[in-house]
């Protein structure tokens, strides 16, 4: 529990530290690629369940997810997570995520909103950034007990998986998909304009860790 003892500095578990600028446009940053991914995803889904076959319709779905993928990125670089093999973690998901769209897109003639439909094996690769996007809904949930975050954090492995194994009808996949664009943009903009603080969380602990490792590796 971190308290303030003046409008930069603060108390946390293991001493006092102190929010510098730096600290508050990494927030900022990292809210901004939540909300840019948040964006291109309810766009996305918007398009596709419109018109799901129409061409144009599809290069703007690859292209929107490839907007996703870059914010989704960025947050995942700025984000304050105390397990720093938590957050090793979760930016290795991205990253083979990424390199499996990349694959799908450019080596399969199908578009490629439309070969992850039709190939439901396809999700064991992008899977992956969906699992870092998962893990973030998580780290929310847990840290600022928000609504949202406690309903995505299930929805999107439910979706994924039972689109992936076929336990889902067309009608339900619609539903939860378009629940779960409407739950994103109502957590990106809820992150918005909440105060910067909590984001950056408790240097102390954070000194402290990096404290423990480097006396941990200077043991060794």
């Amino acid at each position: 529990m971190t308290q303030a003892l003046t409008s930069d500095v603060y108390q946390g578990q293991f001493g006092a530290f102190t929010i510098t600028p730096d600290d508050r446009r990494g927030v900022i940053i990292y809210r901004a690629g939540l909300m840019v991914a948040a964006l291109c995803f309810a766009i996305g889904v918007a398009l596709a369940l419109w018109q799901p076959e129409n061409s144009t319709v599809q290069l703007w779905l690859t292209l929107l997810y490839t907007g996703f993928c870059l914010a989704l990125g960025v947050s995942l670089l700025t984000i304050h997570i105390y397990m720093a093999a938590l957050h090793r973690a979760l930016q290795a998901f991205w990253v083979i995520g990424s390199i499996s769209a990349f694959a799908i897109g450019h080596f399969h003639p199908e578009p490629f909103a439309l070969t992850v439909y039709n190939q439901p094996l396809s999700i064991l690769g992008i899977g992956f950034t969906f699992a870092a996007l998962t893990g973030i809904f998580f780290k929310e949930a847990f840290c600022f007990n928000r609504l949202e975050t406690k309903l995505l954090t299930p929805l999107l492995p439910l979706l994924l998986l039972g689109h992936l194994v076929g336990w889902l009808s067309l009608p339900l996949e619609q539903s939860l998909l378009a629940f779960w664009a409407v739950l994103f943009l109502v957590f990106a903009v809820r992150k918005v304009i909440q105060p910067v603080p909590p984001d950056i969380g408790d240097k102390s602990v954070f000194a402290y860790l990096k404290q423990q490792q480097l006396t941990k590796a200077g043991a060794s």
